[in-house]
């Protein structure tokens, strides 16, 4: 994950309009059913905040890219879902993965509206919500008036703690105010915000009994 982050954070903290076009598709492609679950997103959101305290990114920019990302990938997938009905469960890709679906339908069933909220915060299931909400009917102003809130409480929550954590070793860590010191705090703010998320992850999952995405053995 070094390895691809640290060349990615250093290029696109000297093409500004390149991060935020890059936090939109990470954002985008974290709600894609299967391709969710290999997008390491969430990773890329919190590294990229970090260079928001040094000037190079802005935080608006950050949120916004990050807020229309999740809102096209989740109305995506669920509009995909309504559409189609139950039928797209059992269709390629997703029928290799029955495991993750019938883990995802049962999580919508038990949790109902409130699953599309709390799926934004569980990777991999959030990538599998959306389009199980709405194949399993779930009327669409129901399904965004619990998945816009849902976003925006997720960006702010990926997104703040890196910007808090740089501000705050600019403030009171000794470090200089100038430009370009974020990239090189990326994996801190990182390894702190997956601390936060794996707890959450695994918090819920012990409550629904979720597992690990495997494609179904042939």
């Amino acid at each position: 994950m070094t390895s691809f982050l640290d060349p990615l954070i250093t290029f696109v903290s000297a093409h500004p309009w390149l991060a935020y076009l890059t936090l939109f598709l990470a954002a985008l492609f974290e709600a894609v059913p299967v391709i969710g679950a290999l997008v390491p997103g969430s990773t890329i959101i919190l590294a990229l905040s970090a260079l928001v305290p040094g000037g190079e990114l802005n935080l608006w920019g950050v949120l916004a890219a990050a807020i229309a990302g999740a809102l096209i990938g989740d109305g995506t997938a669920f509009m995909a879902g309504h559409r189609s009905q139950r039928e797209i469960l059992s269709t390629w890709p997703l029928a290799n993965y029955p495991r993750v679906v019938a883990e995802s339908e049962t999580f919508f069933n038990r949790w109902g509206a409130l699953a599309v909220f709390f799926a934004r915060f569980v990777p991999p299931i959030r990538a599998f919500v959306p389009i199980t909400a709405g194949a399993l009917g779930m009327p669409p102003l129901r399904f965004y008036g619990v998945n816009i809130p849902a976003i925006l409480v997720w960006a702010l929550a990926h997104v703040l703690p890196g910007v808090l954590a740089v501000s705050l070793l600019h403030e009171y860590g000794g470090l200089p105010h100038h430009e370009h010191v974020g990239k090189h705090l990326w994996m801190w703010v990182v390894a702190g915000g997956a601390l936060v998320v794996a707890f959450g992850t695994w918090t819920l999952r012990r409550r629904s009994g979720g597992g690990v995405i495997e494609p179904a053995k042939k």
